[in-house]
């Protein structure tokens, strides 16, 4: 058996067997009580809600991804994308590790394009850009708002900038030795990165999408602890959704469950509230979530008669490729 694969085996079932531990560790602490009154105090009035907010946040999130899959030198009908979207996320939300999503659509869209590396590449840069967006908005609101790590986060941010500029300069001292090919692989990738977000139309579109999505997922944390039962003012469940946020970002998961409870806990206990409501919120957060993506199911259901594109890969920037055209089957928009 090949390391590679055993490693990979090992990770996911690592992942698994960590977001397992923290919840039970936390059904010790606080009992099942506060998962179940989050189940019981969802609503229809919620559940609406939560689609509305959930179907903005997944176009925002499919129009990032066709931006930087055009970036690359690739079309995504936006239609398509959406879709697609609403079905990786519904994958993410239901099977553990929470990336089985983000590979399919990666993989189905390298299949339509004939290229998976490129399809791959699109994907991993357009979370990437995500989940740095939702880090710096977080920090930001960590920063200014009351919580029980504002104190602390001038040193956080100053240690995490401290961290990067040693990581930067490590990186470009391992580069050096240009006839390692994991460098050369390095190097090809940021000369990409640079290309997809070389157009000033894809930085702004990037920037919009990001002014949709991250509100979206803040607002459908705070319905969550109003839903729950939370009567704390705005400003300070602000904060406290945003370090929620943050913890669904750790790999240790089920399907998303487990850091984000246990964060959710202790931070709505350290800001004064109770452990118990931090988990209902949390669990009520879960149950709205997925039911925002809910319309994926659909996607899966669904027999699809063409593939995403009916066209090749176009190499090169396609923003700036006057000559690429688009196929009958997709005209053009103005």
């Amino acid at each position: 058996m090949r390391r590679g694969p055993l490693a990979a085996r090992l990770w996911t079932w690592g992942r698994v067997l960590g977001g397992v531990l923290l919840l039970g560790l936390l059904v010790w602490q606080v009992g099942t009580g506060p998962f179940l009154d989050g189940v019981r105090r969802v609503n229809p009035a919620a559940l609406l809600a939560a689609l509305c907010l959930g179907a903005v946040a997944t176009v925002g999130c499919a129009w990032r991804w066709c931006l930087v899959a055009a970036g690359l030198g690739v079309r995504l009908p936006l239609r398509h994308a959406v879709a697609a979207y609403y079905r990786s996320l519904l994958l993410n939300s239901t099977l553990p590790g929470g990336v089985v999503g983000d590979v399919h659509r990666a993989v189905r869209h390298g299949l339509d394009i004939s290229d998976l590396r490129l399809a791959v590449r699109a994907v991993v840069l357009e979370r990437t850009i995500g989940l740095a967006v939702q880090i710096a908005a977080s920090t930001l609101l960590l920063l200014v708002l009351p919580s029980p790590v504002r104190a602390r986060m001038p040193l956080i941010v100053a240690a995490a900038l401290a961290a990067g500029v040693a990581l930067t300069v490590a990186a470009r001292l391992l580069l050096r030795g240009r006839g390692a090919r994991w460098a050369r692989a390095a190097r090809a990738t940021g000369a990409e990165i640079r290309t997809a977000l070389r157009d000033r139309r894809v930085r702004l579109g990037i920037a919009a999408s990001s002014a949709m999505i991250v509100p979206a997922h803040l607002l459908m944390f705070l319905l969550a602890a109003r839903t729950a039962g939370a009567t704390a003012p705005l400003t300070l469940l602000v904060p406290l959704t945003q370090l929620a946020l943050l913890a669904m970002a750790l790999p240790l998961n089920i399907a998303g469950w487990g850091p984000r409870e246990g964060v959710a806990a202790w931070a709505f206990a350290a800001a004064g509230l109770t452990a118990a409501q931090g988990v209902a919120t949390a669990t009520t957060y879960g149950i709205l979530g997925l039911a925002a993506v809910l319309p994926g199911a659909a996607t899966l259901l669904q027999v699809r008669k063409g593939p995403f594109l009916t066209q090749s890969v176009v190499k090169g920037p396609l923003l700036n490729s006057p000559s690429v055209t688009p196929s009958p089957a997709e005209p053009a928009r103005r």
